[in-house]
């Protein structure tokens, strides 16, 4: 962008929206315009009804970059527009469009309300609420069941959700923190192995593994440091990590989930259902405790602590980086 040093001032704004405000749901919301973008091609490549497996990957890479490329340009050119017309205009506008991108709250708000429910003692609810933020069948879980995965989720997309997003916003601003969201919403949307997608899908599920490679690792660390401020088990988890970082068929979803797991001392992962489908994992953590409700409030005081810990590391680097610049 044109003030790669005020990234950072970005950043705190935008984390401070999220934070306030949440995830605000309507027809213009950046994420939801890719997400037609992709679906437009989903349709599009299911009317032609290709056979050949190396055309449905090349039909899928060429959505995959298409997609990423315009998210990219459009939002370049919008907050482009937007700082011509004056500086600060631009750098709330930009502001703005990165809060879009960040879903700390929203994943709070969604997995609290798998809690309230369970709380409640309304499982059935509590299963309901969950089915809204995981991918597997949640319709015969029992509590420790629904618990344990609305831990995972809240672990999970701490980085995909959060950290990533802030990392490449700092990198390259609203565009490339566009261009993110993009790869991570088409590997939601086409990255399964399934006849649909497994060739169709592929490109966009390795780039979403190779983007977020390091994002998952910064945040694994995050997360364990930050277990220390809200009574987590900082040795468990990494004692947990250590072990079971790599227990999980992504090369990057169990690096935080090992890390809420030995801070938090419950067992996660393990075989779950996917469409009447009983597909075997590996589990991650030890059962030193019984998963109770408790615990989603828990994982998402590590989730908030690792984010915050995230935009202060990130903002001064950038007001360090800011400094040099001008001497």
């Amino acid at each position: 962008m044109i003030f790669t040093e005020n990234f950072a001032i970005v950043i705190i704004i935008a984390f401070l929206l999220d934070s306030i405000i949440g995830d605000p749901q309507n027809p213009i919301h950046p994420i939801r315009l890719i997400g037609n973008c992709i679906s437009w091609g989903i349709k599009a490549f299911k009317k032609v009804k290709v056979q050949n497996h190396a055309i449905q990957f090349i039909a899928g890479m060429i959505l995959t970059i298409t997609v990423v490329c315009l998210s990219f340009v459009a939002t370049r050119l919008l907050t482009w527009g937007f700082y011509q017309i004056n500086w600060w205009i631009g750098l709330v506008a930009e502001a703005v469009i990165c809060y879009f991108l960040i879903a700390a709250k929203a994943l709070k708000v969604e997995s609290m309300k798998v809690y309230h429910s369970l709380a409640a003692g309304n499982l059935q609810e509590a299963r309901k609420n969950l089915s809204w933020i995981v991918g597997r069948d949640t319709q015969n879980l029992d509590e420790q069941g629904v618990t344990k995965a609305a831990v995972e989720t809240v672990a999970e997309n701490l980085s995909d959700g959060v950290i990533a997003p802030l990392i490449f916003i700092f990198i390259g601003g609203a565009p490339l923190g566009m261009a993110y969201k993009a790869v991570n919403t088409l590997d939601s949307m086409i990255g399964y192995r399934n006849d649909d997608y497994e060739y169709f899908g592929k490109f966009a599920a390795r780039l979403d593994d190779v983007v977020n490679f390091i994002p998952a690792r910064i945040s694994a660390l995050l997360m364990m440091v930050g277990s220390i401020f809200v009574g987590g088990d900082i040795k468990g988890a990494a004692r947990i990590y250590a072990r079971d970082r790599n227990n999980h068929k992504s090369p990057n979803a169990a690096q935080t989930e090992s890390v809420c797991a030995g801070a938090l001392g419950l067992c996660l992962g393990g075989d779950s259902y996917y469409r009447g489908v009983l597909v075997h994992k590996p589990t991650i953590g030890d059962d030193v405790n019984v998963p109770d409700p408790k615990h989603i409030k828990a994982a998402n005081r590590l989730m908030y602590a690792a984010s915050v810990l995230a935009v202060v590391v990130l903002a001064a680097v950038g007001f360090v980086l800011r400094g040099f610049i001008y001497v």
